[in-house]
């Protein structure tokens, strides 16, 4: 008997330990957990060149208005992609898609990722950039400040908002630990302003306190010998709800725009919408859905004159399930889920998405040029 009143008691501390482990846990993400205003302004780093030193690129200033020329052309390029925080390449898979991968294996992954990105960026010189799932300091890409290491290597404006906070994520085992990630939207052009505009969450606590925190990141270009402003948007809609989230949050967004547009200014958003492009699932059709179904963009929706743009001759979006392997068709699961929404003021001149083969990320890029209508 005392043996097993030993063995009860020694039971008991351990659970009591661990009960007061997760209390301790759950009070302290509950305590720090990332609680956005509606609406922030973003600081902008920019490039100010260096007096007298010719060939010099010049150092980096902080502000809420970016010096450098206004957008002065009536044809103009973006490009969208999500980079999945450096760390979701061909060698990869994902724990939430199917696969079993956490975080890669070595930090030479991330940084092999972020080379390749940053040249496939540099070559590509679009005039606007607009990506998503940029790391400043997480765990699952080492700690790599993501955000600096772009900007430096691109020399552009640059304004970042946040839209995963968390200081500790605690699933799944090993835990994902620390994430700081978010949008960054980088512009060769003057930036007047950058906003961060939170977006409806649809998880409740306790499953919000570790949750991603949607935005809008909104920045606003002025246009040279005119008082209106492009207006880029820059999204990464829900991926894990029941539906409801993404539904609310394209509302939301449709409603911003609507008001940009009434304001008569040329209105861009574009990201990533973990949404079907309208008739896309036909070219790619979802043999996995017990993995992930993205949700459907409906084009009904739309004001008059709105309209999605996409490309659905290369995939966007590859699932995670396994490794990518392009001659496995039976588990190579792909979607068309980037693209872009655009005011009836501007008209498409190029829309491409860029075979980059999944190689530095699970997103393909989409480049996008248009024209200035009014």
């Amino acid at each position: 008997m005392k043996t097993i009143k030993k063995i009860l008691m020694i039971l008991g501390v351990i659970l009591g330990v661990v009960l007061l482990a997760a209390i301790g846990l759950f009070t302290w993400l509950t305590i720090t957990e990332y609680r956005p205003e509606a609406e922030e302004p973003v600081a902008l780093y920019y490039l100010v060149p260096e007096v007298g030193d010719a060939g010099e690129e010049g150092s980096w200033a902080e502000g809420f208005a970016s010096e450098g020329e206004n957008l002065d052309r009536s044809s103009f390029t973006l490009l969208s992609w999500n980079l999945g925080y450096c760390a979701l390449g061909s060698e990869s898979d994902f724990f939430m898609d199917g696969g079993k991968e956490i975080r890669p294996a070595s930090e030479e992954l991330i940084q092999k990722n972020l080379d390749g990105i940053c040249s496939i960026l540099s070559a590509q010189d679009a005039d606007f950039l607009l990506l998503q799932e940029v790391d400043s300091d997480s765990k699952r890409s080492y700690g790599m400040n993501e955000v600096t290491a772009l900007r430096d290597k691109l020399g552009r404006t640059c304004a970042y908002a946040l839209n995963y906070s968390c200081s500790y994520v605690p699933y799944p085992w090993p835990p994902i630990g620390k994430v700081h990630a978010g949008l960054l939207t980088c512009s060769r052009y003057a930036v007047s302003e950058a906003t961060r505009i939170s977006l409806p969450c649809p998880f409740s606590w306790p499953v919000s306190m570790v949750s991603l925190k949607r935005c809008l990141l909104v920045s606003r270009i002025p246009l040279a010998g005119s008082e209106k402003e492009l207006v880029l948007v820059n999204l990464h809609l829900e991926a894990y709800d029941d539906g409801e989230g993404k539904l609310a949050q394209a509302r939301q967004l449709r409603e911003l725009l609507a008001a940009e547009y009434e304001k008569g200014n040329y209105v861009v958003a574009g990201g990533d919408w973990n949404q079907l492009f309208p008739d896309t699932e036909s070219a790619w059709p979802n043999t996995h859905r017990e993995l992930w179904t993205a949700g459907l963009l409906d084009e009904t929706e739309l004001a008059e004159g709105w309209h999605y743009v996409w490309d659905e001759t290369v995939p966007s979006c590859r699932l995670l399930n396994q490794p990518y392997d392009p001659t496995d068709a039976e588990n190579t699961q792909y979607y068309v889920i980037d693209g872009f929404l655009i005011s009836p003021n501007l008209s498409v001149e190029r829309v491409e998405t860029l075979d980059a083969g999944f190689a530095y990320s699970d997103h393909n890029p989409v480049a996008l040029t248009l024209r200035l209508e009014d």
